[in-house]
């Protein structure tokens, strides 16, 4: 058994990848349109997965994107995706930078959480060892859910 992909549904195309893309810097690698089912799939791979992505031996993010409006409750999401970086610190500051809100900020160095335009939680894991306790980030308290 191989793992494939992690399927999430968006509502905003254009959003979804302005912020997966450019935010947290994956790269589409493939869109399929189904005309006959009214929707669209959207292939991400994460930076450090693209070459073995072009190989299809890495695993993928679908954004899978209904053409008819809908509105996604939390109770259609899952747990969270997961993405390991190399520093969790300049992660965090490079994606709050953008705009977006470090709803679970990385005060123990290893661990950070995020939320998509759609709802998704996304865990930011320290690759290796937790880096040293850090201010803004050690005394930021959580934001919203996640």
């Amino acid at each position: 058994m191989r793992y494939l992909h992690t399927m999430v549904r968006i509502s905003d195309v254009d959003e979804s990848l302005k912020f997966y893309c450019e935010v947290l810097g994956m790269r589409e690698m493939r869109r399929v349109d189904h005309e006959g089912g009214r929707f669209t799939l959207i292939f991400l791979a994460a930076a450090d997965d693209r070459r073995r992505a072009a190989e299809e031996t890495a695993p993928l993010l679908e954004l899978t994107h209904n053409w008819d409006p809908e509105d996604y409750t939390v109770g259609r999401n899952f747990g969270h995706l997961a993405y390991e970086v190399d520093d969790i610190y300049e992660t965090c500051r490079r994606i709050s930078d953008a705009g977006v809100t470090i709803n679970r900020p990385p005060r123990d160095g290893r661990m950070a959480f995020i939320v998509s335009p759609d709802n998704i939680s996304i865990e930011l894991l320290q690759k290796g060892e937790a880096l040293a306790p850090q201010e803004p980030w050690a005394s930021m308290e959580n934001s919203g859910s996640w």
